[in-house]
């Protein structure tokens, strides 16, 4: 993810311990700007000194001239006094000759103060503050128990003061923006632009950081001695990582000598002999860290392994991959694009070479070790709607081997992800409403290993057209001036073919393509009363590019012949009709409470034709010679029509319930509460009253019903069936289940219950999204949803101890009842899962989470996932068990902080 490549920038280019001394230098390069700044800071020039008052001394040097100022000769490198006295005369002044300006003069106002003096030196060229002393120069502030400048030496001098038990008092204090610096004393010469800091201390962000001794030899060259840096917040911390020697190029590079970890002021027998680290701002290139482990089906492994590239400010790159001892390996190639108001997006290549132990003894391979070889490559693109206002682009692909998510490592839950889809859309709009749109989309299945791809699909839709409207309208319309005509066409190109017989002339065979044309006609009738009315014709034509031919039950192979017939084939469909609907409110009063009850009912009358009888075939379809009426036109892309003639009603029924609730407590803002029971509950179907021979023996249609409510805001719940009331027996007669006290046969449907429970939050009750936008506001979309994804992937790196407990909970239910190929028999799909993942605080350092995916049809626990989570207050242990398609434990101990995440002690054990 982007966000951690700029963390890696600054962890690159050594051992994961001793890259992160980088920050040491951020302060010291802070600190020699700052005393750059204040070359000028106190330099004589002035046209006011210092005014006493009671609390002590302050004032305000101002550089800009006077408008009357006393003419006496001017010395070029320093200022013309009029009149000397001591401070104690505060009713005498200096006045400075400012009709020429030194080469000393300040850009700016410098505004400062001192709790006990301030002393002019004028024979010495000495200005001194003492007490609690303070300087303001633009965003700079500089605070020190003294400062003192000598303008004959060109030097600085800041110290701190000891208070009555000899400790430390008012030490030199810079502050730039959100940035600090303490020191124990500053020495600058402003000419030589070299100096000496002791006992530097800095926050940038997260880190804090301490220098013995800076010494600045040259403008941009210092040289720092005993330096360690550490992100906990104690006075003494945890850990920190230090550093004997570091040589500092500013803004440029930085090298040290050897560098120690240290843990509770105990150093960690880790060490390199020397560090070499870039100090480049943002984005720059460098290594990524990798991580060990170990696997008892792909043996020892690094997993991480890398380097990102910063190509220019709108590229970068990065190159990660695994490798294992008995020879299999992971290689990611991803690249990051981004122009401003133009477009973003991101391209990713990555290849798997699998090889793992065979360790299965149910295996009927006698081979050692398992492999193989898959691939994936994904590209997101959006353009910016900005760049080109009615034109858009915008590409999510997600596509290659179908066993892909199989062979990954490290990732559970994408091992049982099973389908992939990719589009790719292009879109335009213009004149008043006129839009094209072409798109290239591909579906893969790794169950079925099957491969779809629409190449292209293309849609284009006109605006309503209102032929009797007058072009400049006066008054309201007529009712017959509000009949619309409409268009949209729909052309479909498909190839479908397995990823195991990937053959060019096959996959040519697979091709198909299909033409949709729509045609409606509404219009809007003026309201009757309570009643709505609304005309509409629709034609619809299809154009097909084959169909095929059934012939009788064969029985000498056993089954039904077919062929495929090549050519160009239409069919068409018209349908007449009128609905009708209101709305029926209704109302039940309890104490405090009411129960409000919406009903939306709706009747059509409609007339179809019979148009696609020509399509339809009688076929016998076994030796008992059942006969079945089967579709030519089945299997194409666009599917066929439904035969027979309707003429009859549609009807319908959608209901609403709630509760409003009104709140006892006077002190409330909300004087009633609504408490929704039911969003939604819809039945539809309809009656054919002149059925022909083709549909005589169900007269009614399929009843749907749709349901859907979320109870108390906590527990959301979807369902929709299609039930059909007929029952077809062997001799191909259908029977009405109704007769025989069954509501029908249940074609498909499904279910869903879902709910997101949580403790109050101690601190912060914001989302995982809320708070990954104080995380780093700079982050694009995309990027954040990586974060987001990364962060769900990988819940023991953040778990949130302010949480007493959270838990997570959906199941999903769904049936489907299918036609199989033999046209005989009826096949029902069933599918039913859990999944649950939650936390809980064992005690307020402790945390205990987790989760699992279970397939109750299968009664297979599909994966799952558990973690022991430790605070320790600026780092955190955790024990995480995955269970999958691979089994890991792993032990992880990192620092909290999120720029340290990859300084890491880890250790994983891995195995199938």
């Amino acid at each position: 993810m982007q966000n951690q490549y700029k963390l890696y920038a600054n962890i690159k280019t050594a051992i994961i311990f001793l890259c992160v001394l980088t920050f040491i230098t951020f302060p010291l390069l802070a600190n020699s700007r700052c005393i750059n700044k204040f070359q000028q800071l106190l330099t004589i020039p002035a046209d006011t000194i210092p005014a006493r008052t009671d609390s002590g001394i302050s004032g305000v040097v101002d550089t800009l001239p006077a408008k009357k100022a006393i003419k006496k000769p001017v010395i070029s490198d320093s200022i013309s006094f009029v009149e000397t006295d001591s401070l104690s005369d505060s009713s005498r002044r200096i006045v400075v000759d400012t009709t020429l300006f030194s080469k000393d003069s300040l850009d700016a106002p410098i505004s400062y103060t001192a709790e006990d003096s301030a002393v002019l030196h004028i024979p010495t060229k000495q200005f001194l503050l003492y007490g609690k002393a303070n300087t303001t120069y633009t965003d700079m502030k500089l605070d020190a128990n003294t400062i003192e400048y000598d303008q004959n030496k060109n030097l600085i001098k800041a110290y701190g003061g000891t208070d009555t038990s000899k400790g430390a008092l008012n030490l030199p204090t810079f502050v730039q923006g959100d940035q600090t610096s303490i020191m124990d004393t500053v020495f600058f010469n402003l000419k030589t632009q070299k100096g000496l800091t002791k006992n530097t201390y800095y926050k940038a962000g997260e880190m804090f950081v301490n220098a013995q001794r800076v010494k600045k030899v040259e403008k941009d060259v210092e040289y720092a001695y005993r330096g360690r840096f550490t992100t906990c917040n104690l006075d003494t911390p945890h850990f920190d990582i230090r550093a004997r020697k570091i040589k500092i190029v500013n803004d440029k590079i930085a090298v040290s000598g050897p560098a120690f970890p240290e843990f509770e002021g105990v150093p960690m027998p880790i060490a390199i002999p020397f560090g070499i680290y870039p100090l480049q701002r943002g984005r720059h290139s460098g290594l990524l860290p990798p991580q060990f482990t170990t696997s008892d089906v792909f043996g020892l492994g690094l997993e991480g392994l890398g380097y990102y590239k910063v190509i220019n400010d709108n590229w970068d790159s990065r190159i990660q991959g695994n490798l294992y001892s008995y020879g299999g390996w992971q290689a990611d190639a991803t690249t990051n694009y981004y122009k401003r108001y133009k477009y973003r997006g991101t391209f990713a290549l990555s290849a798997i070479h699998t090889k793992r132990l065979n360790n299965d003894l149910y295996s009927l391979s006698k081979e050692e070790f398992y492999t193989s070889n898959t691939y994936q490559i994904r590209w997101n693109h959006s353009s910016d709607s900005k760049a080109r206002p009615g034109t858009t682009f915008s590409a999510s692909v997600q596509a290659g081997s179908t066993q892909y998510n199989q062979n990954l490592t490290n990732n559970a839950m994408q091992n049982f992800n099973n389908n992939l889809a990719s589009s790719i859309t292009y879109s335009k709009t213009w004149g008043l409403g006129n839009n094209l749109s072409v798109s290239l989309n591909e579906t893969q299945n790794s169950v079925s290993r099957l491969i779809n791809m629409n190449l292209p699909t293309v849609s284009f839709t006109t605006p309503t057209i209102y032929p009797f409207q007058k072009k400049e309208q006066v008054g309201s319309l007529k009712w017959y001036q509000k009949l619309g005509i409409g268009y949209s066409g729909n052309l479909l190109n498909v190839i479908s073919f397995y990823d195991s017989a990937m053959n060019f002339r096959k996959i040519l065979d697979t091709m198909q393509w299909g033409v949709t044309h729509r045609i409606p006609i509404t219009l809007t009738l003026p309201a009757l009363g309570p009643l709505v009315l609304a005309p509409s014709i629709n034609y619809q034509e299809n154009w097909y590019a084959q169909k095929i031919d059934y012939s009788n039950w064969n029985k000498k192979s056993g089954k039904v012949d077919t062929s495929i017939e090549r050519g160009f084939y239409a069919a068409r469909e018209m349908s007449f009709g009128m609905s009708m609907n209101t709305r029926i409110f209704g109302t039940y009063n309890f104490k405090n409470s009411k129960l409000r009850h919406e009903i939306d009912p709706s009747i059509g009358i409609s007339y179809k034709p019979n148009l696609v009888s020509k399509y339809y075939k009688n076929v016998i379809v076994d030796s008992n010679n059942q006969v079945r009426r089967i579709s030519q036109l089945q299997g194409n892309v666009l599917g066929g029509f439904s035969e027979g003639r309707f003429g009859g009603i549609t009807f319908g029924i959608s209901n609403l319930l709630e509760m409003k609730k009104r709140n006892t407590d006077s002190s409330s803002a909300d004087s009633v509460k609504k408490v929704r029971i039911l969003d939604n509950l819809s039945i539809t179907s309809g009656y054919n009253l002149i059925p022909d021979s083709a549909n005589k023996e169900t007269p009614i249609s399929p009843i749907s019903i749709s349901a859907g409510t979320n109870l108390f805001n906590k527990i959301n719940i979807t369902a929709n069936a299609t039930i059909n009331p007929y029952r077809q027996d062997t001799s191909n007669h259908y029977h009405l289940l109704w007769k025989e006290g069954k509501i029908g046969q249940f074609q498909q449907g499904n279910l869903s219950l879902s709910t997101s429970l949580k403790s109050k939050s101690k601190k912060d009750d914001r989302t995982d999204e809320e708070r990954l936008d104080d995380y780093n506001e700079t982050l694009t979309p995309d990027e954040q949803q990586s974060q987001l994804d990364y962060i769900r992937s990988n819940p023991a790196e953040f778990v949130d101890f302010n949480t007493p407990w959270s838990l997570q909970l959906s199941y999903s239910l769904g049936f489907t009842r299918m036609l199989q190929s033999d046209l005989i028999h009826y096949k029902n799909n069933l599918s039913t899962n859990v999944n649950v993942n939650g936390t809980i605080s064992l005690s307020p350092k402790w945390q205990l989470g987790g989760g699992f995916y279970f397939d109750i049809i299968t009664r297979k626990l599909q994966a799952s996932n558990f973690f022991l989570t430790r605070d320790m207050h600026c780092w955190q242990m955790t024990i995480d068990i995955n269970v999958g398609l691979y089994k890991s434990f792993t032990i992880t101990l990192n620092p909290k902080s999120g720029i340290l995440r990859d300084l890491r002690i880890n250790k994983r054990f891995m195995q199938q």
